[in-house]
């Protein structure tokens, strides 16, 4: 099981950047993604990287606004937030997952711990 480590959570004020990074283990998945948690509410997709051809998928409440991207050599996950809005608040997740259908988050297999983002106002 490949393990995912989150980092780069933090308090910020509106309109602010923030870089989440995210460690793989090991690569043995043909995508990654990020979902965000806000308190009481479930567990929803921002965006995806397909390893391989570098296809992209977001949703639309980040496009525009966010970028991810990947390292191969380091097996490294990055999530570059700007513009930041009091709605992108939660614990951000990274996931790995092995058939490309990004937005659904019961097809990724391995999970992060997710990391706090809070976005002041």
């Amino acid at each position: 099981q490949v393990q995912l480590v989150e980092s780069g959570g933090g308090l910020v004020q509106v309109g602010d950047s923030l870089r989440l990074s995210c460690a793989a283990s090991r690569r043995t998945y043909y995508y990654m993604g990020w979902f965000r948690q806000a308190p009481g509410k479930q567990r929803t997709f921002v965006a995806a990287i397909h390893w391989i051809n570098g296809d992209t998928d977001y949703t639309d409440s980040a496009k525009g606004r966010f970028t991810i991207s990947r390292d191969t050599d380091k097996n490294t996950l990055y999530l570059q937030m700007n513009s930041l809005k009091p709605e992108d608040t939660g614990v951000y997740y990274c996931a790995a997952g092995a058939n490309w259908l990004p937005t659904v988050a019961s097809q990724y297999g391995a999970w992060g711990q997710g990391t706090q983002v809070t976005v002041s106002s």
